[in-house]
Order: structure tokens, then C-alpha cells, then sequence
């Protein structure tokens, strides 16, 4: 443990508005040697396929990030107390080619794990996600994974194309990335093509979740049953922002009604808390769909949460 941990600028030492453009006006690093988590910004938007903007969602997540205090005053979480975190900048993808970026990310998020870091992922659309869990399981196995979502993203192909944001999930299965039997999926909804479009997840053992199970009540309860399904393996934590309600998220690309409400998305990730979190992201942030922010600032705090459950996280009583 270093002799001095990494702490957020705070308001009273700089205005909010001042300081670092850092994810919670945090030191900067170049590498995660040292850190036992870090933000990482992945900005990456060309697997989209409706709405783009998802590139400049990291840039926007950090600038709402400022107004975040150091302690969790519901959980008593105080994360900087027993971690040393720091914003380690984004990956430099290749704008105009998704293989390309898939190595180039697969391979920085290979050099944070040799550090035994638990990165933090600002997106970006969700196709970042399949290079990432690549990287995860030569570290750590298949892994269980909660996602949070409005969208199962287990298509096949998309204009014949087999990695795209509505894939990764699918190649993940197909690729050993994950174990199906300790996936959840939470929020799923809209309109498909076909009354199967969820049951392909089903089939790999997934427990599949449909927004309409969560309306009108607190999912705390879910999360009993979430913790018991992924158990005590390696567990990753893939937060899509359109799995919350346009209401509170409109700056998104995909966007359904009917979604989780921001406090159930809160309770989603605080339920996580006592699992073995290797890896969060939180992708889809659109800023040319959300003029008020308020979508960045959502996200920016829900990413705060996970950080907040990580393993090895103090808690003052």
C-alpha cells in the first residue's frame, strides 16, 4: 500500500468548475502500475447503428464527474481511504476500423490487468465490451457478468457483420469469454423481430430479467437472487445507460421505454457489492442526444457507485 492515497480535487480546494478534466478531478497516470483501480475512457463509437456521439461520451463523463465527493453517504462507502485509483487517459482506437480497435483495445486492457488493476470503463458503445472480456478471461477464465440493458446484444450479425455494438454478447459465448450459467440480464425490453429474440440468451443459461419485472418495485430483492446466481467467480459488470428510461438518460443512441429508474439502476449496482468485481463498464453515453447532461452526470455517479463495490473498498460504520 503506498504512503499516500490518490484523493479527488476537492471543491473547497479548486471550484468545480476549475481544475482537471479528470474522471473526479483525479491524478492522472500513464499506466495502471500501482493503482488497484482506474478510469479508463474508451472512445469508440463505429459499431453503432442508429445514433452515434458515443465517442465523446468518456470527455463528457469526466466534466460531470466534478461534482462527486470523495464518500458515499448512503453506503459509507469511502473508496479513496483504502485504494489507490487514478484516471489513466483513454485508448487510442483506430477511428476508421473496428478489427483494428478490437486488438488495440484487447491489448490495453491486457497491460492493465498484468498490474492486478480493476479498470473502470467510460464508453463508447458497447461493442468495447467483447475485446475487453477477451483480455479478462486470459486473466481471469470465463467469467459471470451482470449487464444492465435494454437490449440483449446477442444478435449474430448486423449487416453482416459479426462485431458490432448489438454482438459482443454472442461472440463472448461462442469465444469461452463467458460462463453462461453466471450471467444476468437486466432491463431487457422494447420491440424485436421475432418473440424469440431473448431466448437465445436463455438457452446459454442466462437469467434473463425483462423491464416489465422491475417496474413499480425496489430490485433489491433481485439482487439477492443476482449474487446467488453469478457466486463467487469472477464477475463482470457491463452497464449499458439505455437500460435506464429515456426520462432520465435521453443521450444514448438506442434508446426504449419503460426503463429502469435511476435509483433502480443505483440499487443494480450497490447489489453487487460482496461479489468478485474484476471489471465495470458504463457505455453508450451519447453527448449530442443529452443538451442538459444530465445523462453524462448519471453515468459519471454510476460509475462512482461501482467503484464503490469494489473489493477491498472500506466502509465506515
Amino acid at each position: 500500500m503506498p504512503d499516500r492515497l490518490n484523493q479527488p480535487l476537492g471543491g473547497n480546494q479548486m471550484p468545480r468548475f476549475g481544475g482537471p478534466a479528470t474522471m473526479m478531478r483525479l491524478p492522472t497516470k500513464k499506466s495502471a502500475a500501482g493503482l488497484d483501480a482506474c478510469f479508463v475512457g474508451v472512445p469508440f463509437d463505429i459499431g453503432a447503428s442508429n445514433r452515434a456521439g458515443t465517442r465523446f461520451g468518456p470527455r463528457q463523463i469526466r466534466a460531470e464527474s466534478c461534482l462527486i465527493r470523495p464518500y458515499n453517504m448512503a453506503t459509507r462507502a469511502a473508496p479513496f481511504d483504502s485504494l489507490q485509483v487514478a484516471d489513466i487517459g483513454d485508448v487510442a482506437i483506430n477511428t476508421y476500423s473496428i478489427s483494428k480497435s478490437m486488438r488495440i483495445i484487447e491489448r490495453a486492457y491486457a497491460a492493465i490487468l498484468r498490474h492486478g488493476c480493476i479498470p473502470l470503463t467510460l464508453g463508447g458503445d458497447h461493442t468495447i465490451a467483447l475485446p475487453i472480456l477477451r483480455a479478462m478471461k486470459k486473466q481471469h477464465g470465463p467469467l459471470g457478468m451482470v449487464h444492465v440493458d435494454a437490449h440483449a446484444d446477442i444478435n449474430d450479425t448486423m449487416f453482416g457483420e459479426r462485431i458490432t455494438h448489438g454482438t459482443p454478447f454472442r461472440r463472448a459465448v461462442e469465444e469461452g469469454l463467458l460462463d453462461g450459467k453466471r450471467v444476468v440480464q437486466i432491463g431487457l425490453r422494447g420491440t424485436g423481430y421475432a418473440a424469440e429474440d431473448f431466448d437465445w440468451s436463455r438457452d446459454q443459461g442466462f437469467r434473463v430479467v425483462q423491464a416489465e419485472e422491475c417496474w413499480y418495485k425496489s430490485l433489491a430483492p433481485l439482487m439477492v437472487e443476482v449474487r446467488k446466481k453469478v457466486g463467487k467467480g469472477p464477475v463482470y459488470l457491463s452497464f449499458d445507460i439505455d437500460g435506464l428510461d429515456p426520462s432520465c438518460a435521453p443521450g444514448t443512441g438506442t434508446p426504449e421505454i419503460g426503463g429502469l429508474t435511476l435509483s433502480q439502476g443505483i440499487e443494480v449496482i450497490r447489489g453487487c457489492r460482496g461479489l468478485k468485481i474484476v471489471g465495470c463498464d458504463l457505455v453508450e453515453v451519447s453527448p449530442p442526444y443529452d443538451p442538459s447532461g444530465n445523462t453524462a452526470l448519471n453515468a459519471a455517479n454510476l460509475l462512482y457507485e461501482m467503484l464503490c463495490i469494489l473489493p477491498g473498498v472500506t466502509y465506515r460504520t
